[in-house]
């Protein structure tokens, strides 16, 4: 089999599409979620209380640099799926890993559950991380069935 008829055989599925196009706008919040918090939105902001503002430009700078790689790998890593590129896997582990750092230093390093002021922050943080877990397997799922080059 010649190299063209080989990825002749191997068809984009349909739900690459769907994932990937789902993939960019969840990630899309995040990444504008992360700017208007670092340029200091002030009708974005606006929806904090003074605490939660203080806690959220307090963040060293390694919080900030790790939830920018998560954020804005799991916008490149839906990107790259779309294109059907296998970096998309590995993007996409860079940015959970990254998430992971954020969040250890949000909840266990700092009293980020208690300034957000309820179990819910908590909750949407799990449904991230599952999230950014779900991109991760769905991307190294559909590189190991050669969908991605």
């Amino acid at each position: 089999m010649t190299d063209t008829q080989q990825t002749q055989a191997v068809r984009t599925p349909r739900h690459l599409w769907v994932v990937g196009i789902i993939a960019i706008l969840w990630n899309a919040m995040g990444a504008m979620d992360y700017v208007m918090t670092q340029t200091k939105n002030e009708a974005y902001l606006s929806q904090f209380t003074p605490e939660q503002l203080a806690y959220f430009t307090g963040f060293p700078v390694w919080v900030v640099a790790t939830w920018a790689i998560a954020v804005w790998g799991g916008v490149l890593g839906a990107v790259l799926l779309l294109l059907k590129r296998k970096l998309a896997v590995l993007v996409f582990l860079v940015s959970l890993c990254a998430m992971v750092l954020t969040t250890f230093h949000n909840f266990v390093l700092s009293d980020g559950l208690e300034v957000m002021g309820d179990g819910g922050s908590l909750v949407f943080t799990g449904a991230i991380f599952v999230i950014a877990v779900v991109l991760y397997l769905y991307a190294k799922a559909v590189a190991v069935r050669g969908i991605l080059k």
